[in-house]
């Protein structure tokens, strides 16, 4: 909370693939883009989203931008309660949710739900597949890079 008025609000770029889409979906994506972005990976997020939606439309043989909305509406919180004190106690009051935040929180949620998730996407075949590196050849040779 600035002590020196309003922070102005940044214009999100629109999304460059999905260019038949409405400019506030393709503002959507891009944001979600943001939210699933770590350590400043920007192509690494393009690469999980977009191939997220390409296996739904594999998958659903429907719209991926489609079924997005449809899972961050899902999502999407329309209450949540505040403390407020009166008197000696405290109550927990319900308050509507600002669109903006209800968004952020919705595409949060969806990132750290997918993030929690035991799934394997290849990484026990790799292991594998290293394990067999490390191990000694059968002709005395120690593992290391095959000649």
């Amino acid at each position: 909370m600035p002590r020196k008025g309003e922070v102005p609000k940044r214009e999100v770029v629109t999304d460059p693939r999905y260019t038949e889409q409405a400019d506030d979906v393709r503002r959507r994506v891009t944001k979600f883009m943001n939210t699933v972005m770590s350590c400043g990976k920007k192509s690494t997020a393009e690469r999980i989203v977009y191939g997220a939606f390409d296996k739904v439309a594999d998958r659903a043989k429907e719209d991926p931008i489609k079924v997005f909305e449809r899972a961050l509406g899902n999502v999407k919180p329309k209450l949540e309660v505040k403390s407020r004190r009166v008197g000696g106690s405290t109550y927990q009051v319900p308050v509507d949710v600002r669109p903006d935040r209800s968004q952020a929180l919705g595409m949060r949620w969806l990132v750290a739900y997918a993030r929690s998730r035991r799934e394997d996407h290849g990484r026990e075949a790799r292991r594998r597949d290293s394990r067999r590196r490390e191990q000694p050849r059968e002709r005395g040779e120690e593992a290391g890079g095959y000649a």
